[in-house]
């Protein structure tokens, strides 16, 4: 579901088409429905930033909240139940409206009334919250100031009103603003209630179809994939995050954070032997000729330490898909693992299907399906990615190594695989009968 990924579709183009395991319990709040408010179905709302066309985000993920999606090789009914709806952009959200009109979904005109469903307190059992896509501004670092906090905020003044708390789901990263992002992990600490979201890719068909066991001994990492932009990094980043986590020893944090772009990169490259090596393997097993990656036009590399020591670069690159690449101590050859080929086929919004499973697995259970941490590291590498070539106001293409000591989050991945396997699904008309 990554747009910047799709030659045919652009950003710009975009623009046009118009519980938590293992928490200790905070005094006075509850992850658990009230009393009286149990459902056959946890009953969710929806609060999305523009939902006007079938190719945003909105359409992908809430239409198969409402329909089911496609999960191992089938068509899965959903187990939630889409009580109601907040768009920001609402004018030119006229897919949306039309979507929910169909569905007797009542469009809330703020994110309050949506979680009491018009209310004082909260009345739903869970929040789906996407904010991506719509015409929003983006900074001089590149960073598009989608409004994602502002949202969530609104939702944790109702938790915190109504001293009751329920699961959230974030799309992509929880902000562009480091400060904005810590202080929403922090508040689904304090109010005790499963947080997740982050990118569709780490769930995303794989070839070969496997996972990294826990422990593995990895000692560096590159991540291929499209990465011009904010939004398309953080979909490599996230998926390197969701390897790496698995290394021996648990994830203990980034100690530092770079950003080198144009021909700046490849000397970078030059003289860090271990990326030079795992760039080569990955050339070598796609059949790509020598220096395919170099010849890129706007090239970029974000260089990321982790505080046990580890390595990783997340290149952008083309014809590999998302491709991520370790090197493994007591292994000759380089771990290649690929999730290739744009999820699609658009019709019937089948952009994406593993998350919206892993969506309604967190709303049912009230349980994190990965450990929220990781979201937030890929959420503090990508925004430190943003703001490494940029320094009182002045570009560099050699971006400022950015230490991190704040990024300090330890864990140990518990979870096993959870990307997607099976037949693809099938590419039929849009579901709704009309396309916009």
């Amino acid at each position: 579901m990554m747009e910047n990924h799709n030659p045919l579709l652009t950003r710009r183009e975009m623009l046009g088409l118009a519980g938590v395991a293992g928490l200790s319990a905070f005094t006075g709040f509850s992850a658990i429905a009230a009393p009286g408010a149990a459902q056959e179905k946890p009953r969710i709302a929806c609060l999305v930033t523009y939902w006007g066309a079938t190719r945003s985000h909105a359409d992908w993920i809430v239409t198969k909240l409402l329909d089911g999606y496609w999960w191992q090789g089938a068509h899965t009914p959903s187990r939630v139940e889409v009580v109601s709806v907040y768009i920001h952009q609402l004018d030119t959200s006229l897919l949306g409206q039309k979507i929910c009109k169909s569905k007797n979904i009542p469009i809330f005109k703020t994110v309050g009334e949506a979680v009491t469903l018009g209310g004082k307190e909260l009345a739903v059992d869970g929040v789906v919250i996407v904010g991506e896509h719509g015409d929003y501004p983006t900074n001089l670092k590149g960073q598009w100031m989608l409004p994602r906090w502002w949202i969530y905020q609104q939702v944790i003044r109702v938790f915190e009103q109504s001293k009751r708390s329920v699961p959230v789901f974030n799309d992509k990263h929880l902000s562009y603003n480091w400060d904005e992002a810590k202080w929403m992990f922090d508040k689904s600490r304090e109010l005790n209630f499963a947080l997740t979201g982050g990118s569709s890719i780490p769930v995303h068909y794989r070839k070969p179809e496997i996972e990294i066991d826990i422990d593995t001994p990895i000692q560096s990492s590159v991540m291929l994939g499209g990465a011009p932009d904010e939004g398309a990094l953080f979909h490599c980043v996230d998926v390197l995050q969701a390897f790496v986590e698995r290394r021996r020893g648990g994830e203990t944090g980034v100690r530092s954070v770079q950003c080198i772009r144009g021909a700046e990169t490849w000397k970078w490259t030059e003289s860090n032997p271990w990326a030079a090596r795992l760039l080569e393997s990955v050339r070598v097993k796609f059949g790509l000729k020598s220096g395919h990656f170099q010849e890129i036009e706007k090239p970029n590399v974000c260089i990321v330490e982790y505080n046990d020591g580890t390595k990783a670069a997340i290149y952008s690159a083309r014809d590999v898909g998302w491709t991520y690449a370790a090197e493994i101590e007591g292994r000759k050859e380089a771990t290649i693992i690929s999730m290739l080929d744009w999820p699609g086929p658009f019709s019937q919004y089948h952009a994406s299907n593993s998350q919206p499973h892993w969506i309604v697995e967190t709303m049912v259970t009230k349980k994190e399906p990965f450990h929220a941490e990781r979201l937030l590291l890929s959420t503090g590498i990508t925004a430190f990615n943003m703001e490494s070539n940029w320094e009182n106001g002045r570009f560099s293409a050699v971006g400022r190594r950015i230490e991190t000591p704040f990024m300090n989050m330890t864990y140990r991945s518990g979870r096993g695989a959870q990307f997607n396997t099976g037949e693809r699904p099938p590419n039929v008309p849009y579901m709704r009968g009309f396309a916009e």
